[in-house]
């Protein structure tokens, strides 16, 4: 009815190979970096190149929903003025552009 603590004792099993051990952890950091870090990174380069190119007359929408035209942009500055309505115009962090919904064509060069 008991085991006994000898018969407990023989049934040791043979080590595993460490590395056999780790390899599900391994596998498993792979798939979440193919399936998570990696879209997420690439759409945050992707914001930052929109956010970059932004010119006055583009018009934006702001992950408030609010939806205006760019009326003044400052290099090295972290906000853009944004006209909402004729003559109503406010400061947004650039951060919070979500969307450019109609973009302006830069002016031709002349020479």
């Amino acid at each position: 009815m008991f085991i006994t603590p000898a018969y407990a004792q023989a049934a040791g099993g043979a080590a595993a190979n460490p590395i056999v051990q780790f390899l599900p952890l391994v596998l498993i950091f792979v798939i979440m970096y193919f399936l998570m870090i990696r879209p997420q990174q690439k759409k945050l380069k992707d914001h930052r190149a929109m956010v970059e190119a932004l010119r006055r007359g583009d018009q934006v929408v702001t992950q408030g929903g609010i939806i205006g035209k760019v009326s003044r942009v400052k290099e090295g500055e972290q906000d853009v003025e944004v006209e909402i309505a004729e003559g109503v115009k406010v400061r947004v962090v650039k951060a919070t552009i979500s969307q450019v919904l109609n973009k302006t064509e830069p002016a031709p060069a002349t020479k």
